[in-house]
């Protein structure tokens, strides 16, 4: 067994969390141009009227009056953040952290999360046509992009990577965890090849740093595991994924997981923008001066109800927000067509009315980033998309 496969089959099952819920495949890429691009999936719909308030739309307390607590920050006369984003703020001041609201995939009515997470990374709606994800279609499309791996801590599939262009793909398929030995001869193995001998070591280290989770688990802590385990996962990602940026990597993607809000929405939410702002801080801190390079784009398959319900919570719904950072972009300010809340203005009187496409964002970002021609990212990496109007959130 060559290094590549030694690294990608077998020294894989040194992570101990094989079958962790809280830690999330990773897909990296390389390409002919110095800029990064990281996207975020936020999977379970987050709540963008929650994430990003309108609160100077004179609908909006109406339809929260639990959830608006007058204690978001505000960042115009119009919008506040959610406290959970406070940490952001001087990003956001900084011309570094923004947001776009009104926006979704052109996923309509069956407000399923497989499908809505089908379609976001598919950026297709022809999800059974056998395209695969939109950055595979990068990879056979645009000359000199190369994927690494899709590094899948766990059993769940990276569908943005995943299609007809070659890539390889590190899953664990059993839980073994690595004596110091073992640990050794990894290293005497990898030493003369830098480039797998860092990416394994980074990848125990990963599992050792959230080993605590399956301490705790054993000790029956199921709800310690979440407050403990859940924000050192996204952390241990975000340093991972800036690791490779900081080399040869040019697009990395990972999950952030728990933002589907049923019921006592206000805990909950808080908990997962938290951990969110702490990744694009990890981000921003470990990149460096790279940070000026990469664009940080956080979408969700969908958006969520208008209303509250019953149970302080929200339902899903349609239209939603994409929150993105990085010195690549122009943030201090919420992008996109605002349709507002009335009645009238809701989709199916329930839904923030799309009143744009969320795949155009990331088009824009990578045609500005990339140089990608406007034929490509249309007709190839996101099929039968319209572009539309150069977006505002652009340098």
């Amino acid at each position: 067994m060559d290094r590549r496969g030694f690294l990608l089959q077998g020294a894989a099952l040194g992570c101990s969390l094989a079958a962790s819920p809280l830690i999330t495949p990773v897909a990296l890429a390389a390409g002919p141009w110095d800029n990064r691009l990281v996207v975020i999936v936020l999977r379970g719909a987050m709540d963008g009227l929650d994430a990003i308030r309108p609160v100077g739309d004179p609908d909006y307390a109406t339809l929260r009056p639990t959830l608006n607590d007058g204690k978001a920050t505000p960042v115009s006369d119009f919008w506040a953040l959610h406290p959970g984003l406070a940490p952001l703020l001087p990003l956001w001041q900084a011309g570094e952290a923004g947001a776009v609201h009104a926006v979704s995939t052109p996923y309509r009515d069956g407000r399923s999360h497989f499908d809505g997470q089908d379609i976001l990374e598919a950026g297709t709606l022809r999800i059974d046509g056998g395209q695969g994800g939109w950055l595979n279609r990068m990879l056979g499309a645009v000359p000199g992009m190369t994927a690494e791996t899709a590094f899948a801590i766990g059993q769940d599939r990276m569908a943005i990577l995943a299609g007809p262009a070659p890539y390889l793909r590190w899953s664990p398929e059993v839980t073994l965890k690595l004596s110091p030995q073992v640990r050794r001869l990894l290293e005497l193995t990898l030493h003369e090849d830098p480039l797998f001998r860092n990416a394994a070591l980074q990848a125990v280290a990963i599992a050792d740093g959230l080993s605590v989770e399956a301490a705790m688990q054993d000790e029956g802590g199921a709800d310690m595991q979440m407050e403990a385990g859940r924000p050192g996962a996204e952390s241990a990602l975000a340093r991972f994924a800036a690791s490779r940026l900081r080399e040869e990597t040019r697009i990395a993607s990972f999950s952030i997981n728990g933002w589907d809000t049923h019921q006592n929405q206000r805990v909950g939410l808080e908990r997962t923008l938290s951990r969110l702002s702490d990744t694009i801080l990890t981000l921003r801190d470990e990149l460096g001066p790279i940070w000026q390079k990469t664009a940080v784009l956080c979408m969700t398959e969908f958006g969520r109800t208008a209303r509250e319900n019953g149970t302080r919570g929200t339902d899903h719904g349609t239209g939603g927000a994409m929150i993105y950072a990085g010195g690549a972009l122009r943030g201090g300010q919420v992008a996109g067509r605002w349709p507002g809340l009335s009645d009238q203005a809701l989709f199916e009187q329930r839904d923030v009315m799309p009143t744009g496409d969320v795949r155009a964002a990331a088009g824009w970002v990578m045609r500005s980033l990339f140089g990608l021609d406007a034929d490509v990212v249309s007709r190839v990496v996101f099929p039968g998309l319209d572009l539309g109007d150069r977006p505002e959130f652009l340098l």
